[in-house]
């Protein structure tokens, strides 16, 4: 019996290799986009000295990226229908190399606005499609950590990007920041020819109707035949095409070649099933960032500047602390996502997030309302909340963010459903880039903070009564799973849980 239950752990937590490659590779384009933004957070700070830009046109800069990401997204979703999965990382690759050459350059605001802007393209193509990739070429049990895996791409470059910042900040002022933005301009050059090398996905394969090519792919990326002839006719079955068929091609089912009528059916004529998947994952990706992430990631230094830190060189390493503390949790999560499933992980994070988010709100009040007093406790209370808010969020919303809206969708409906939680992702993004630095000169950074907790309570209660568990489900099983009302969902939860536990 004991033996037994070992055995079961093992075939768990096993993770096909290949399969792990190529989501490595795909999450690579993830790094570029981290670094971009964890760099622009200390570049901004030279970049207002170099180029004298006030405050508007720095919240401009900082957040135009995510409405063209927004619009990068909306397009990925129909490209990656009609072209594959894998060709559209590399259309990503090139856009944002194109990009980063011209911040890089960077000789006046507009030229550099402009990099800023197809940057943002770039980046709205590479969000949308390396987690739907990992997930289509993963199995049931490795998926959450697989398809996790760009977010941890997302930390690295972060990291990165902050290290960048204090090295090149050493250097003139007109040489430093735009080595810092146009560096990542290499390894999307780089990263072309490793995605050229990987498979495409399966699940586009068979929508293609080629049957063969598929089952190909599927052996390699499975950890046995049967768990690949499994995948392949469920498959099928969810593509409309006869399970029993064993065609190398087949003519693909109507309106399935290139997504054709998609919209339709998720936006003018959804059935209550795709509604509430839509709910779902519009809704966990608007919470990601209402929450207020991207006020601490983007504007650290401000925030440590008002609880009372001096010095650029202080500003830029209490902000590698914020990199640092998001790639450490960020990596724990992927290991959770799997094991202690994507649900229970989304509920802790966020109650976590309501905690600190509002302590770091009552610091930064009190540092305020005593202005011109060194608080010392206040001070590294602050940053201490800061880091812990960090943590809390990068070991649950964030990486399951990705992985929840990457996997509940329908076959047919994954890549332009997907494309729509993007959107909505990049324009709340955009709106906290863009709008952080006059809202807390509007009602204080404390009354902002504030604000982010507020939301935070009703996410939270968002995620309790609208999200089952999916840990464990295949992709073909999501359908079913949210056919059925909250009470039925939530009895199956119950169920589900202490089948896992068990």
């Amino acid at each position: 019996m004991v033996a037994s239950m070992e055995e079961g752990a093992e075939k768990l937590t096993k993770i096909n290799k290949y399969a792990a490659a190529c989501a490595i590779v795909a999450s690579m384009i993830s790094i570029i986009f981290g670094y971009d933004t964890g760099v622009m957070s200390g570049a901004m700070i030279f970049i207002e000295d170099d180029l004298k830009i006030h405050d508007t046109q720095v919240e401009i800069l900082a957040g135009i990226l995510n409405i063209c990401a927004l619009v990068g997204s909306l397009l990925a979703g129909r490209t990656s229908d009609y072209i594959g999965r894998r060709y559209t990382i590399v259309v990503a690759c090139i856009i944002f190399m194109v990009g980063s050459v011209l911040m890089g350059y960077g000789p006046n605001y507009a030229v550099l606005l402009t990099g800023r802007c197809i940057a943002g393209l770039g980046v709205g193509f590479a969000l949308m499609i390396a987690p739907v990739y990992s997930a289509e070429l993963s199995s049931p049990t490795s998926r959450g950590f697989l398809t996790s895996l760009p977010e941890i791409g997302i930390s690295i470059g972060i990291l990165l990007g902050y290290i960048s910042n204090v090295i090149f900040g050493r250097l003139t002022l007109k040489l430093g920041w735009r080595l810092m933005l146009g560096l990542a301009a290499i390894p999307s050059i780089i990263l072309v020819f490793g995605i050229l090398q990987m498979p495409e996905s399966p699940r586009w394969l068979i929508m293609q109707g080629r049957l063969g090519e598929a089952k190909k792919v599927l052996i390699r990326v499975s950890n046995s035949d049967q768990e690949a002839e499994t995948r392949l006719r469920d498959i099928k079955i969810a593509a409309g095409i006869d399970e029993n068929c064993n065609d190398d091609i087949v003519k693909p089912t109507e309106k399935t070649t290139h997504g054709e009528g998609v919209w339709k059916e998720l936006i003018l004529r959804p059935t209550p099933t795709v509604r509430r998947i839509l709910t779902a994952a519009v809704g966990i990706h608007f919470f990601e960032h209402a929450v207020g992430i991207e006020a601490v990631v983007l504007y650290s230094p401000r925030i440590f500047k008002k609880a009372g830190v001096t010095g650029k060189e202080k500003l830029l390493l209490a902000t590698v602390g914020v990199g640092l503390t998001k790639f450490i949790f960020i990596s724990i999560a992927t290991f959770l996502l799997d094991r202690v499933g994507r649900r229970r992980l989304l509920l802790i994070s966020t109650s976590g997030i309501v905690v600190f988010v509002t302590l770091l709100a009552t610091c930064l009040t009190v540092v305020e309302q005593h202005a011109g007093e060194k608080l010392l406790w206040a001070l590294s209370l602050s940053i201490v909340s800061t880091y812990i808010f960090v943590a809390f969020y990068n070991i649950g919303l964030a990486p399951v963010t990705w992985v929840y809206s990457s996997e509940i969708f329908p076959l047919r409906l994954r890549a332009q459903g997907y494309s729509i939680g993007v959107a909505v992702n990049r324009l709340m993004n955009a709106t906290i880039s863009m709008s952080f630095i006059s809202l807390y000169k509007a009602i204080t950074i404390g009354g902002a903070f504030f604000l982010f907790a507020g939301v935070s309570v009703v996410a939270l209660f968002f995620f309790y009564f609208l999200f089952p568990e999916t840990k464990g489900r295949s992709l073909e099983e999501m359908d079913a799973l949210f056919s059925e009302g909250f009470r039925a969902r939530r009895r199956d939860n119950l169920e589900h849980q202490e089948t896992n536990d068990a």
